[in-house]
């Protein structure tokens, strides 16, 4: 199996960033192209007492994430090129469902690498894209 296309799941997160240095290392090293995808968790409960409709936040939070891939295009020194997606729904499905449309041949993501309560508690993203897509997927742990 050879990987020509690496997509890479990013957010504010630490681990997001060092999950994207190692991805896009990794991509350079197989001559790969690269695209990052940010996933906005609509499950999140927008709106609420704001006085801002849910899809005004879901519109705001969609323009942040352009500016957060943007962000990491730079820093990365990626490609023009270089695909971005910024999906809104369940973030594992979001990601995977980028993964198939790209298509991608590698899912990079970042985990925190909870167990137990608290994953069960706070769920795990990254957990769910391994469970759900259908290329492999390289997760990166939080340095200790």
């Amino acid at each position: 199996m050879s990987f020509r296309r690496v997509l890479i799941a990013v957010d504010s997160e630490p681990i997001a960033a060092h999950a994207a240095d190692v991805g896009v290392e990794l991509a350079r090293s197989l001559g790969a192209d690269v695209a990052l995808v940010h996933a906005i968790d609509t499950s999140a409960g927008y709106g609420g007492d704001t006085g801002i409709s849910p899809n005004e936040l879901i519109d705001r939070a969609k323009q942040d994430g352009k500016r957060l891939l943007e962000g990491f295009r730079q820093r990365l020194s990626l490609q023009p090129s270089a695909l971005e997606f910024v999906v809104a729904g369940m973030p594992a499905d979001e990601i995977v469902k980028a993964a198939g449309e790209w298509p991608a041949d590698l899912i990079v993501i970042g985990s925190h690498g909870r167990g137990g309560v608290q994953r069960a508690l706070l769920g795990s993203v990254a957990e769910g894209v391994m469970r759900r897509a259908s290329c492999p997927v390289l997760v990166i742990r939080a340095k200790e």
